[in-house]
């Protein structure tokens, strides 16, 4: 007879009400993305559609008095590995010699991102009249899932932090997206057609390789894990994608290979879900909080544009790309869309894995400085 009091069956309902969540999450959100489509916003039409079922979902679940719910990491890390290795496979070995000659570039780009965050962040602690820290975890363009953990380890404004890192994100991925597609003139003729037709026309060769490479990914991310490298699960999937393309150079063996479009497809979905679900229960604010909220995400953004026009000006690239590698939003979400829109994904993933680096291995610095600066403020 089953137990139903039984930590292991409590743990298997858990998992099970888990998984039925994100199933459901998957299908609200495909069929939110195929809308998308077919309006002609598909540069980021399934992230979005992740974040509105998440959103839809969890909300869903708070309404009812689920609140033991939390994000699944797990779910987003999964899409990081997918995008990932979609991005891995699509990155040019050709190209990589010529970044070298904008490092200085890629350098001072996250450099200065991060003095913007500082001085936004000064400013959003005397606006918003709280303590320096939140402010500067609110305002710093990092994994939301790490700024508000941490916020909540040094028992910092966790809900102000969460909800400023979230309109941030969304704010971005909703905006470029726009801009892209106005800058790109696609057409959306039978747009949902072509995509269902990419889903289904997959050779069971090329879903093998898939999931061999994913199988190797997964190892790759488990090493990584293991040795504390900042976002293993897509820098790993990266990593793994181009020395694949590297195999194939060395021997000769004739594969055209791309990761097949269902696995894109799911990957930006799981991407886009967390970010929904962390909307769901994020914690009821003032609308005056909320509007005050606004100040730092529309800084970070005025920012970004800023250090576009810049970059634009010392090397000539493209509007829409410098656009792209100075944005504030998700790595993954803006070097997907530089590939979508057949940008220079090179340039693209190149700034945002530096600014990535940057700023992970420079948050020990931050917790360590800011407690240095209060302690001065105050006497």
């Amino acid at each position: 007879m089953l137990n139903i009091d039984s930590p292991k069956t409590t743990a298997a309902l858990q998992l099970g009400e888990i998984y039925v969540t994100l199933a459901i999450e998957v299908i609200l959100a495909v069929l939110i993305g195929l809308g998308l489509v077919a309006i002609g916003l598909d540069g980021a039409a399934w992230i979005s559609g992740g974040i509105a079922a998440g959103a839809i979902v969890f909300s869903s679940y708070r309404i009812q008095g689920f609140d033991s719910l939390q994000p699944n990491r797990n779910a987003r890390k999964a899409g990081q590995l997918l995008v990932g290795l979609t991005i891995g496979l699509s990155l040019q070995h050709s190209n990589l010699n010529v970044l070298s000659s904008q490092l200085l570039i890629f350098l001072g780009l996250p450099l200065f991102l991060m003095l913007s965050g500082v001085a936004i962040g000064s400013i959003y602690s005397r606006f918003e009249k709280i303590d320096l820290l939140s402010a500067l975890l609110a305002t710093t363009p990092g994994n939301i899932g790490v700024m508000a953990s941490i916020a909540a380890d040094y028992s910092k404004n966790t809900a102000l932090v969460s909800l400023v890192q979230l309109m941030r994100f969304t704010t971005v991925i909703f905006v470029i997206p726009i801009i892209a597609n106005v800058a790109v003139d696609r057409s959306t003729d039978n747009a949902v057609a072509a995509v269902v037709q990419k889903i289904v026309a997959v050779s069971w060769f090329d879903l093998c390789i898939a999931c061999l490479l994913v199988a190797i990914a997964l190892l790759a991310v488990y090493l990584g894990n293991k040795l504390k490298i900042p976002m293993a699960a897509f820098l790993g999937a990266i990593a793994v994608g181009l020395l694949f393309d590297a195999f194939l150079l060395v021997f000769p063996v004739s594969i055209d290979f791309q990761l097949p479009t269902f696995f894109n497809l799911i990957g930006q979905v799981l991407l886009g879900v967390t970010i929904g679900e962390y909307w769901g229960i994020n914690p009821r604010l003032s609308s005056a909080t909320i509007i005050r909220s606004l100040l730092p995400v529309v800084l970070m953004v005025l920012t970004a544009f800023l250090a576009a026009l810049l970059i634009q000006r010392l090397t000539g690239w493209d509007w829409l790309t410098c656009v792209l590698v100075t944005a504030p939003g998700g790595s993954p979400e803006m070097i997907w869309i530089a590939l979508t829109l057949h940008q220079d994904t090179d340039i693209v993933t190149a700034a945002h894995v530096i600014r990535l680096l940057t700023i992970n291995l420079s948050l020990p610095l931050l917790l360590a400085i800011v407690p240095t600066i209060n302690a001065e403020t105050r006497h």
